[in-house]
């Protein structure tokens, strides 16, 4: 599920960057999808 997100975003992202769509949104969006996916990293090794 999270890696389907952020595959989702990061292509929203290419998008906006390529034809300049939704403005600073996108970029936003990755970052925050860029910080779950370290949170979800280091909570997952924490377990294992």
């Amino acid at each position: 599920m999270l890696w389907t997100i952020i595959g989702i975003i990061f292509v929203l992202w290419l998008l906006g960057f390529l034809f300049d769509i939704a403005g600073n949104l996108v970029h936003v969006l990755l970052v925050i999808a860029l910080i779950v996916f370290i949170f979800q990293m280091m909570a997952g090794r924490r377990k294992g």
